[in-house]
């Protein structure tokens, strides 16, 4: 056990989630094609290639005109079909579609439910110069960083990178996570019959890990005994960038993950958070292996803990900032412990959030219908703001 453990005992909520993105080894870049890359996070900015837009091109569907109207109509341009003419000399339109190249000498476009046309010419209000025309570059100029290092892919991204003609990306390839499911009493499938539990957490897992911007490439159920069980699951998952453990945090007589740590002088990282629920929940790291996370067993204490530590160590794998979580005022009264930070679900209330209930550590039911979680430092009054992890976008 290495000697800054204590240190890192019972941190705080905030602290917790900084220790745990901070902790974290990005995952080599890989270069994937466009639609490999969803969710995935750029290894390098994403810069425009050329300008853009790449030519001056009509804002508007109506006519380019050169000087001043009335205007002789000599030709049309369309999107991939530029008008072959030269330059536009005064006196003179082009018929223009929108995302037309614009004809040289072009004053501006001439917008179709302003202009008045008749045979083999059109007139209308003179525009002002540049008037409803692209500019080349406008928008940004060749070699114009367009999106930062650590920003996930979706859909804009993907139409931003097509449209710089990108075919492929350089990314932080996701995570991998191994999960190990932990407890004897636990049954998964039907009603679970007296001393018994039905599982929640495995079923919660793979799309709370994707959430999150991980990989699950694997699930495993491990009873507490024989105690051998967990540290052959462990070994098991060794190529795995994280392993999630559920259950077994605590310490009592069945809770083996920490003596399992101690044992192979794992590097600890976090040992305990100062919050309700989700308190015994820890990171550490085997040494030349992955990262361990605890999550305690109860489902609502695991989902807490998984946002607390998963989350930001997932970030911090993928090349993501942790970034601030947004606030909002706390409408209801949420008393929390003195050194402890409360989370629970909320839902949005005009500009403020409202506690729902429903928050027990072993009880899912506010966290379903809720839009956010509220992270409740001691002492905050109704009205005051409190950070959110929002669970709807």
């Amino acid at each position: 056990m290495t000697a800054d453990r204590e240190t890192r005992r019972d941190v705080p909520w905030a602290t917790a989630r900084e220790y745990a993105h901070a902790a974290a080894e990005p995952t080599p870049p890989v270069r994937v094609t466009l639609d490999r890359a969803a969710g995935l996070v750029l290894a390098a900015d994403l810069v425009a290639a050329t300008p853009l837009p790449a030519f001056d091109t009509s804002a508007m569907d109506g006519f380019a005109v050169a000087g001043t109207g009335p205007w002789t109509i000599v030709g049309s341009a369309r999107p991939g079909r530029s008008w072959t003419g030269g330059r536009l000399e005064d006196g003179h339109a082009v018929e223009i579609s929108t995302g037309a190249v614009v004809p040289p000498g072009t004053r501006a476009v001439l917008p179709v439910e302003r202009a008045t046309a008749d045979e083999g010419g059109v007139s209308g209000p003179t525009p002002p110069n540049g008037k409803h025309i692209r500019h080349t570059g406008e928008d940004a100029a060749a070699g114009a960083r367009l999106a930062p290092a650590g920003t996930r892919v979706g859909p804009a991204l993907f139409g931003l990178a097509a449209s710089c003609g990108y075919d492929e990306l350089l990314v932080r390839r996701a995570p991998a996570v191994r999960a190990i499911v932990t407890g004897g009493e636990l049954v998964r499938h039907g009603r679970p019959g007296p001393g018994r539990v039905r599982d929640a957490l495995g079923p919660m897992l793979p799309s709370l890990v994707a959430d999150l911007g991980g990989r699950l490439d694997g699930l495993v159920h491990v009873p507490d005994q024989p105690s051998t069980a967990l540290g052959e699951a462990v070994e098991a998952a060794a190529d795995a960038d994280v392993v999630v453990v559920t259950g077994s945090t605590s310490v009592g007589v069945t809770d083996g993950l920490r003596r399992l740590l101690g044992e192979r002088g794992a590097r600890w990282i976090v040992d305990a958070v100062a919050c309700r629920p989700g308190h015994p929940q820890l990171l550490a790291r085997l040494r030349g292996g992955p990262y361990v996370i605890g999550l305690p067993g109860n489902p609502f204490a695991a989902l807490t803990a998984a946002y607390t530590l998963l989350g930001p160590l997932l970030a911090g794998l993928s090349g993501r900032v942790l970034g601030r979580l947004p606030q909002a005022p706390l409408i209801t009264a949420v008393p929390a412990p003195a050194g402890r930070t409360r989370v629970v679900p909320v839902a949005w209330d005009g500009p403020g959030v409202r506690a729902l209930g429903g928050d027990r550590p072993a009880f899912l039911n506010g966290a379903a219908l809720g839009d956010a979680l509220a992270a409740v430092p001691h002492g905050i009054e109704p009205g005051q703001p409190v950070p959110l992890i929002l669970l709807r976008g």
